[in-house]
């Protein structure tokens, strides 16, 4: 995909965090690292799955110094609405941002723009605003926060150790490779 290596595009949305309406911008992901958890729609079927499952592992993402941002193309309002009425979307604690205007959903190329919904997008962005992976799946699909908890640690590894990669499965603590000339062919 084109965003991979970009900064993220400036945008301005209200989401609902913690009983509250607040604003959110580009200029409040900077500093730290962050993952944006696109979605196609509230009130829907694998969607509150998906984000009880990252609302289960917020701790351990907050741990690594990562903010959670779910954004759909929903407003604020049913955000709060689906959070009062759902026992798993209650427990969410990270924010909720509504894209109505779709700008963060066309920012980062998941927009289905015939339905005005959110493919499913998993991005991982840097303390720079600086996306770092990506994931997209079909709709009926639904995402493992287990596996994207492995893919952030991945990828502050590779910003902490310049000259280190992380190769397939690898999980915190294991080997990594230096990619060199001696390597090639070795592996």
């Amino acid at each position: 995909m084109s965003v991979i290596n970009t900064a993220i595009k400036p945008f301005k949305a209200t989401a609902f965090k913690a009983g509250k309406f607040i604003d959110v911008t580009d200029a409040d992901v900077k500093g730290k690292w962050a993952v944006f958890f696109f979605y196609p729609a509230d009130f829907t079927f694998v969607c509150p799955t998906e984000l009880g499952d990252v609302a289960d592992h917020y701790a351990e993402f907050q741990k690594l110094g990562v903010e959670i941002y779910s954004v759909s193309t929903d407003t604020h309002f049913t955000h709060k609405a689906w959070h009062d009425s759902s026992d798993t979307i209650g427990k969410i604690q990270y924010t909720m941002i509504g894209d109505p205007t779709l700008q963060i959903s066309r920012n980062f190329e998941v927009l289905r723009e015939d339905e005005g919904l959110a493919n499913r997008g998993t991005y991982i962005v840097d303390p720079q605003g600086v996306i770092q992976a990506l994931e997209i799946t079909a709709e009926g699909i639904g995402r493992d926060a287990k596996d994207l908890l492995r893919k952030v640690k991945a990828a502050q590894y590779v910003a902490s150790h310049p000259g280190e990669v992380c190769p397939a499965k690898w999980e915190e603590g294991a080997a990594t490779l230096k990619p060199s000339l001696d390597l090639v062919g070795k592996i």
